[in-house]
């Protein structure tokens, strides 16, 4: 870990210690503004589903090499954790198509989970893991511990950053693109992290969640 810090500029380090600060007045205004639409997505899904959980909470490989529990808008089935237990065809299909099932078909999600999905509404409890430093506004979207294998010796260097509610691999098109393209573009951001470069990443994911482009 410390030799990939070696290797990046001052530049990259003073914008990374600049980018924390983004990260808390951002999460914070986002938690505030926009917590009447916290309140509402709440409201629907004790109502469609009282009995399940509001958050989903799932463990994804994190800054430094650590592990952190990330937050979502439950999107599927109450019995979604136990799902590839009772159908392992399935499974493997998932995990041969990059870990999502082909057109986002995925048995597990509910009706009003495709529309927290399609517009990334699902992530919004994400404001929270960035507050808390796991993750940050910008940067790789947070992977699991499979999909490491994806990055061969090249792991410590996307963990040397936060993942990110927004991320080059979704700006360029989110499920559209796959293994091993995906972790060239993870990388990427990586070697150019920047703000400028930060703030086009923003624009273009806005742009993809509208135009639900690679949305499942």
């Amino acid at each position: 870990m410390s030799f990939i810090i070696l290797l990046m500029s001052k530049k990259q380090l003073s914008y990374m210690k600049f980018k924390r600060f983004i990260d808390i007045s951002g999460s914070l205004f986002g938690l505030v503004f926009l917590s009447w639409l916290f309140l509402l997505i709440a409201l629907i899904l004790k109502v469609l589903h009282p009995d399940q959980p509001i958050f989903f909470k799932h463990i994804r490989a994190g800054y430094k090499e650590t592990h952190f529990m990330m937050y979502k808008f439950r999107s599927m089935r109450s019995d979604a954790p136990t799902y590839f237990e009772r159908h392992p065809e399935d499974y493997q299909l998932f995990v041969d198509n990059d870990f999502k099932f082909p057109a986002g078909n995925d048995p597990r999600v509910t009706r009003f989970g495709r529309i927290l999905r399609r517009t990334s509404l699902d992530e919004l409890p994400q404001l929270w893991n960035v507050l808390k430093g796991e993750m940050s506004l910008v940067g790789p979207r947070p992977i699991t511990d499979p999909e490491l294998k994806f990055y061969g010796d090249q792991v410590p260097k996307l963990l040397s950053v936060r993942p990110g509610m927004l991320g080059l691999w979704q700006a360029l098109g989110r499920s559209d693109i796959a293994y091993p393209e995906r972790a060239d573009i993870d990388l990427e951001y990586v070697d150019n992290i920047a703000f400028w470069f930060d703030m086009s990443i923003v624009w273009k994911s806005l742009k993809a969640v509208f135009s639900r482009k690679g949305a499942f």
